[in-house]
Order: C-alpha cells, then structure tokens, then sequence
C-alpha cells in the first residue's frame, strides 16, 4: 500500500512556446513567449519563476547574467488555476549567441516552480540572440 509520504514526487512538464518559431531574435528585438504547465499531480505550487538570461560554457570560468526576471506568487495565477503564462522582455544589444570552440554563449528561457515542502523544478528552454557563424576548428597545414 502506498501512502502519501510514500508518493515520489512528479516531473512537471513545461512546454514554451517562442513567438518565432526557429527561435531566432536580433538585439532589441522583443522576445515574447508563452509555457504551458503539466503533470503537476495535485502538488501544491506556491511560486512560479520566469526568466531570461545569458550564460557561458567552455574552458575557465563559467559566466552567467540574467536579463528579465519576475516571480509570481498570486495564488490566483497558480496552477490549478491556471496552468498557462506568458511574458515579454525586450532583448539587449549583446552579448550575441555564440557557438566557438572553447567557448559558448547560450540565451535561454527559465522557467522554475516552487512547490510547497520546499521542492523546485527548472525548465531551461535555449534560443539565439544575432547571427554569428559557428566557429570552425583550424584545419591542419600538411
């Protein structure tokens, strides 16, 4: 028999949606997306996170900043009242995406929920900010 302490928690399901559908945004464009939450199975969600940030991965350190963040405590905006969101923000002018060899620049979307108990679940949904080409590794000169 299992019992309420017994319950393992679910894995919520956050599904976003870009208002560009290839997920590609120029500097100062407005990034409007919209998330859809599921799978929640009863847990009681007591704030919702959504935000918009840039970071690196490679070689050194990591670097990480963060562009657009609101936090949504209203217990009227909280599922199951509802299980939707959208937001809005515009984008910066840099830093742009950026696919090197040693070192990656990300834009993504985070979307985090905080349940009662003190147990979260993160959503990151990446996207790109510019045009840069992906680096290419030198080729050998024979």
């Amino acid at each position: 028999m299992t019992t309420a302490t017994d319950r393992v928690p679910s894995k919520p399901k956050i599904e976003v949606q870009f208002d560009r559908p290839h997920r590609q945004h120029e500097p100062r464009d407005t990034l409007a997306v919209r998330y859809r939450i599921e799978g929640c199975d009863g847990e009681r969600i007591c704030a919702i996170e959504h935000s918009v940030l840039w970071y690196t991965e490679g070689k050194g350190e990591e670097d990480l900043g963060v562009h657009f963040f609101q936090r949504v405590t209203d217990r009227a905006m909280m599922p199951p009242a509802t299980t939707a969101g959208a937001f809005s923000t515009p984008l910066p002018q840099s830093p742009l995406s950026y696919e090197g060899v040693i070192v990656k620049v990300r834009w993504c979307v985070r979307v985090r929920l905080f349940f009662d108990g003190s147990r979260d679940f993160v959503s990151e949904h990446v996207f790109n900010v510019g045009h840069i080409p992906p680096a290419r590794m030198p080729s050998a000169r024979a």
